[in-house]
């Protein structure tokens, strides 16, 4: 009888919600007695866990699964194992197109990993893919891989919205919300392992619980409800929402973030772009003025609310003028943060079959004008915190020297957004501690521990 072999390495790729699938596989082998192991060299099984989403992540993806394979001649890897969004958007093309992996699991199957290891003992080279995506319960194995002070926490899975240039709903299905109750008892099971800080992601937040509801009028889950029920029950600190669509940020959910000390007045909220055509092309639901109005309503009652956008640049037909008007929209709002992205046409989407598709240097071009823009305005922004103090939570070192340790005031996102650079004070990782901002840069901030104030 063969011997199997336990020790497994992972390689997370895309965004968070796919690091909480990753975790879970790391939950679930953890539990099934297979050692995970930091260094891939040392590794019998790899998984990576890869992102489809658009061309540049694809192409990270093959990258990695190609570099990683080169393992088979020089180290103890026996297995290469390919999961996750690639897999289940490319199924028969990447099978084909890639003989040196030996299994490859669809973002429906990862959670029976265990099984599928067990089951691969042939040789042969074997596919598992299936749909809807796998919605975790509060009991299936996790082991978190960020700091121990913080965490995502996945609340639902798939989409409602059909954007045209968006693949999410061909990868992962229509969404489907996990009830509160479950993600209540997922919550105080991280806080009491040490969490302090809750990031809820999904692909859209104010979507939440609306399958529930179709099918259960009575049902209670909401995004009010269930972001009430978090802020007044689960024990987190800070409670942070990523990917809010600017349709579904009501007055009341407005006010409860207001009134909540444990909510993060922080607004992750993609727009996509400003000009009304553009909008209706690319079929968001909002037009300018319902945007402009959002965007009014959350400064006047949250005015030190920080928000978060990204934009698309060189959609399908975007003219100079649409793009000049998206520019102006971006002056005159100032915001907090903006990432960009420069339009990615994908198969299976209604942009990726429309004609008027733009050069890759005009693309380029407009991103780069986005891209300077807001690094003016951020520099100003980031000015304006000299001299305050404010609640950080410490990270570690910084990466550059163990002469500084960085943290996040709650204005900053783990992984998307700067820094503090703390160069005075002392304090443990996971602690908060009152830093007062010296020194400001384009998008980090320099400052020092007021005495007194660490390890709370």
């Amino acid at each position: 009888m063969k011997k199997t072999c336990k020790s497994v390495h992972f390689i997370s790729l895309g965004c968070p919600k796919n690091l909480v699938d990753t975790e879970i596989m790391l939950g679930t082998l953890n539990r099934d007695g297979y050692k995970v192991v930091e260094c891939a060299e040392d590794a019998d099984n790899i998984i990576i866990n890869t992102c489809g989403f658009i061309e540049e992540a694809k192409q990270e993806s093959i990258d990695k699964i190609l570099e990683t394979a080169k393992l088979k001649k020089k180290g103890k890897l026996k297995k290469l194992i390919v999961a996750g969004c690639l897999t289940q958007r490319y199924k028969e093309k990447l099978v084909s197109e890639l003989p040196e992996a030996d299994i490859f699991i669809g973002s429906g199957e990862f959670q029976n990993i265990d099984k599928i290891l067990k089951s691969h003992q042939d040789g042969k080279k074997k596919t598992y893919f299936n749909l809807p995506t796998y919605l975790q319960e509060a009991k299936t194995p996790r082991i978190n891989s960020q700091m121990r002070h913080r965490a995502y926490l996945k609340i639902s899975d798939g989409c409602k919205k059909r954007c045209a240039f968006c693949a999410i709903p061909l990868i992962r299905g229509n969404l489907q919300s996990r009830t509160i109750e479950g993600i209540l008892s997922e919550a105080k099971l991280l806080i009491a392992g040490g969490v302090k800080e809750l990031i809820l992601i999904s692909h859209d937040f104010t979507d939440y619980g609306w399958d529930l509801r179709k099918e259960n009028m009575r049902a209670k889950e909401s995004p009010y409800e269930l972001l009430r029920v978090l802020a007044d029950e689960s024990g987190a600190q800070w409670i942070r929402l990523l990917y809010l669509y600017p349709d579904g940020i009501t007055p009341d959910l407005i006010e409860l973030i207001k009134t909540r000390k444990n909510l993060v007045k922080y607004f992750d909220m993609p727009l996509q772009h400003i000009n009304n055509e553009i909008l209706k092309k690319m079929n968001r639901r909002m037009s300018r003025s319902k945007i402009e109005s959002v965007l009014q309503n959350i400064r006047k009652e949250i005015p030190d609310a920080v928000i978060r956008t990204q934009f698309i640049v060189g959609y399908p037909g975007e003219t100079e003028e649409q793009f000049s008007e998206l520019l102006e929209f971006i002056k005159e709002q100032k915001f907090d943060r903006v990432g960009c992205f420069k339009y990615s046409g994908e198969e299976g989407t209604k942009a990726g079959l429309m004609q008027d598709q733009l050069p890759d240097k005009v693309k380029e071009k407009r991103y780069n004008k986005i891209m300077s823009l807001q690094k003016k305005i951020s520099r100003k922004k980031h000015q304006a915190y000299i001299g305050r103090t404010l609640p950080v939570i410490i990270e570690g070192y910084s990466e550059e020297t163990k002469l500084l340790l960085s943290g996040r005031m709650s204005q900053q996102a783990p992984d998307i957004d700067g820094q503090v650079y703390i160069n005075e004070g002392v304090g443990n990782v996971g602690s908060f501690v009152n830093v007062k901002i010296t020194h400001s840069h384009d998008y980090d901030l320099v400052g020092k521990i007021v005495p007194g104030s660490a390890g709370h």
